[in-house]
């Protein structure tokens, strides 16, 4: 399994393809697209399209996880964020590559361990998980490794459930 995680953000998107093989995770890929606040919206959501559409060509993935809605006290950055999700996700339908939310508390847990875990266990579990020299970066990189984590671990347990007999 191949698993594009995006970790959505208005200044900083992160990217992270994952692939399960034998039990084994590997990096395929991570980075982040940089948004500048100079840019009109118009053209940050379509430099977040064009870049995940060119890490989606370039990596073949088989589906796309990505972090669910949040509630914030601060209105706007809960609409930008909306707007980056929202073309992320698009983005993803073009290529017929289905969507997966995850929760934040969901995405520590099966990372981490723990749903209240700091940003820094999280980085650091993906670092050994994916058996890399160093942590990704920057962090929203790590995130989104951590999302894709997140789905990997999910569907595995889920294919468990449905083998078990009942």
């Amino acid at each position: 399994m191949r698993v594009l995680g995006i970790d959505c953000g208005s200044e900083y998107t992160g990217y992270g393809v994952v692939e399960d093989e034998n039990d084994q995770l590997r990096c395929v890929a991570s980075g982040a697209i940089h948004l500048s606040s100079r840019d009109a919206l118009e053209i940050r959501l379509k430099q977040v399209h064009d870049e995940l559409a060119a890490q989606i060509a370039a990596h073949r993935p088989e589906v796309v996880a990505i972090e669910d809605v949040f509630y914030s006290v601060n209105a706007k950055s809960a609409l930008k964020l909306g707007h980056v999700r929202g073309v992320a996700m698009m983005t993803a339908a073009e290529q017929s590559l289905a969507v997966v939310a995850y929760a934040p508390l969901a995405i520590k847990s099966a990372v981490v361990g723990y749903g209240r875990a700091e940003k820094s266990q999280v980085q650091q579990m993906v670092t050994r998980l994916l058996r890399l020299d160093a942590v990704p970066q920057p962090a929203d990189a790590a995130d989104a490794l951590a999302i894709a984590i997140c789905h990997i671990h999910t569907s595995a347990t889920l294919r468990r459930q449905a083998a078990t007999p009942r």
